[in-house]
């Protein structure tokens, strides 16, 4: 039938396509929301980030440690020299607070760092705790673990410091026994490596202080000085400030203020009342007119902190070590010798040789007039000896009459058998039944000979290594 304007009715309805339902859309972003929070939780949100859901091992410190007994941890950092100031910062601290040290590890070089203090731009003590926690762990389970005291000879300040082993430590305190961490078991490993690693962001402080049980340290450098015996510079404000252009540019409100130590941290305080005191790094030195974090130099009114710190003036290697370096002077060298430290590869000294060199060269300029050919010098250096050739190096080694030059690799044996006897004799903790590499300890044999060098020391300059050097010399270790 014809209708209006003289269409034609169809003979059945038609229909558009129905769309999905809104109900279903939804549900289906929901479960990628989900899948995605999942993920990110397993393989992206920072382990830290997800230990505060743990349960917290409050319980072990009691358990472990009881009431009496109150330790200090801190996180060491960069490398070996700068490691062993911390470490000597340490043990002061440690022993004006009375509290047990936690001795650490030899950390890899710079696998873990703090930043600038003086651009106010540091790594926050929590994560700097947790990096060298972790760090720490996984130096463990790679059979690579060196204890400080493996390196260093503490008898001279064991009568002024109770110390224990960082890795028994956390065998009490996480109530984790670390050498499951090697277990054949690849369950238990995990299942340790987990509980450990939650242990350690709580003892990092992710999760805040808890009561008498573990404070933690978070004033830095940015806004503090620590210092001792000094009422009168107690809660000041440091010479050295950010300056305002700083200021500006890092939107930076730091205030840096001179607080005594024992004042802050010790008796009748609320850190003091806690078991475990954490602090970051404890490295510091001295910067327009200041030091950077710790300015302790002397203790006129506590006689046992006084002789503390000329105790630790210097810091010995233990005598396997200083033995070593004395073998080679006597065995390989057999004659008065220069020693070159010479730092060309790291940071700061790889756009530096030509005043590395320079030094090196006037130095031995004033030895040719006053002694006879040749000339033998001991060379510590980072630059391989297949890389000499068109350095300075490769000059003096090429005059063969006129120098004769050492170098400690020469003695890969020497080095060996002395690195086992370092791990064999340490007996700081019940032997370790993990698998165990030999400890890397060319640096300090290195060191002993340069403090052995009866015709002088050269270093690179700005060198911690040269500073620890100079030390070892200027007290006479060889």
């Amino acid at each position: 039938m014809n209708g209006v304007g003289g269409g034609i009715r169809p003979r059945w309805k038609t229909t558009k396509p129905s769309k999905p339902s809104l109900f279903c859309f939804s549900l289906l972003l929901l479960f990628f929301f989900f899948f995605f929070f999942f993920f990110y939780i397993q393989n992206i949100l920072p382990q830290s980030a997800i230990f505060t859901s743990s349960k917290l091992p409050q319980t072990q410190c009691s358990a472990a440690f009881g009431s009496v007994q109150k330790f200090l941890w801190y996180a060491p950092h960069s490398g070996f020299s700068n490691q062993l100031s911390e470490f000597k910062h340490a043990i002061v601290m440690a022993a004006i607070l009375n509290r047990t040290l936690i001795v650490p590890p030899v950390l890899d070089h710079h696998a873990v760092v703090l930043g600038s203090c003086p651009k106010f731009r540091v790594l926050p003590p929590n994560q700097l705790r947790l990096d060298v926690w972790n760090h720490a762990i996984d130096l463990y389970s790679q059979g690579r673990y060196v204890s400080m005291a493996e390196i260093i000879d503490l008898s001279s300040v064991s009568s002024m410091v109770d110390v224990i082993d960082f890795r028994k430590f956390v065998s009490l305190w996480c109530g984790v026994d670390l050498n499951s961490l090697c277990s054949d078991d690849p369950n238990i490993q995990t299942s340790s490596l987990n509980d450990v690693r939650k242990c350690g962001s709580f003892v990092s402080g992710f999760q805040g202080s808890v009561d008498k049980c573990l404070y933690t340290v978070d004033l830095d450098c940015r806004t503090t000085v620590w210092i001792y015996q000094n009422n009168t510079s107690d809660g000041v404000l440091d010479s050295f400030q950010p300056d305002e252009q700083l200021k500006m540019k890092k939107k930076i409100s730091y205030v840096r203020h001179r607080r005594d130590v024992y004042n802050y941290l010790g008796p009748g305080t609320q850190p003091h009342s806690s078991i475990l005191l954490a602090f970051g790094s404890l490295f510091s030195s001295f910067y327009k007119n200041s030091q950077l974090y710790i300015d302790i130099k002397d203790s006129p009114r506590d006689h046992r902190i006084q002789s503390l710190l000329h105790k630790l003036e210097v810091m010995p290697f233990v005598a396997d070590i200083i033995n070593a370096g004395k073998e080679f002077v006597q065995k390989n060298i057999g004659a008065p010798f220069l020693c070159a430290q010479l730092r060309l590869l790291d940071g700061q000294f790889k756009n530096h040789w030509k005043t590395t060199f320079s030094s090196l060269n006037h130095k031995i300029d004033d030895l040719k007039h006053q002694g006879s050919l040749p000339l033998h010098i001991f060379v510590m250096t980072d630059l391989p000896r297949t890389n000499w050739t068109g350095s300075y190096l490769g000059d003096l080694s090429r005059n063969s009459y006129s120098f004769k030059l050492h170098v400690l690799s020469d003695r890969k044996e020497l080095v060996e058998r002395t690195a086992a006897k370092v791990g064999a004799s340490y007996d700081g903790i019940e032997k370790i039944q993990c698998s165990r590499q030999l400890p890397d300890i060319l640096l300090y044999i290195e060191e002993t000979i340069c403090s052995c060098a009866s015709l002088g020391f050269v270093g690179t300059a700005g060198s911690t290594i040269a500073e620890n050097i100079e030390l070892l010399r200027k007290n006479s270790i060889c």
